[in-house]
């Protein structure tokens, strides 16, 4: 249950992007309002009848992490969903964290650490 209550939270703030990516195909959802529910080791994001949604396999995820990454100008931060190989399954990246002059919105910033501080920087299954 562990990880549908990560999921929950994160589809509660807005501007959350989901990011599902391998060699051959990236696909990004916007986590604004989307619905989520579990059946078995399946999880829903998203209606089944509408343009987009996601099944994820509960059982296939090993590890999620709290990620910052820091770059030259920037950091971003993200929650990353792993499976038994390291291999990313799921990135959930919080967006809109930087105004238009390059300065950090501290107030997402806080959101992002409550929920770190809530689960831990790293969970395993």
């Amino acid at each position: 249950m562990l990880l549908f209550d990560i999921l929950s939270d994160l589809l509660k703030i807005n501007d959350i992007l989901l990011i599902i990516k391998n060699n051959a195909a990236v696909s990004e959802i916007r986590g604004n309002s989307l619905h989520i529910k579990q059946k078995e080791k399946w999880i829903t994001i998203g209606d089944n009848d509408g343009p987009a949604h996601m099944h994820i396999n509960t059982e296939l995820i090993q590890v999620v992490k709290f990620v910052e990454d820091k770059k030259s100008d920037r950091t971003s931060f993200s929650v990353q969903f792993f499976d038994q190989n390291g291999d990313r399954i799921l990135g959930a990246f919080f967006t809109k964290m930087y105004d238009q002059s390059n300065n950090l919105n501290f107030e997402r910033k806080k959101i992002y650490e409550k929920l770190c501080e809530k689960y831990g920087s790293k969970i395993q299954f």
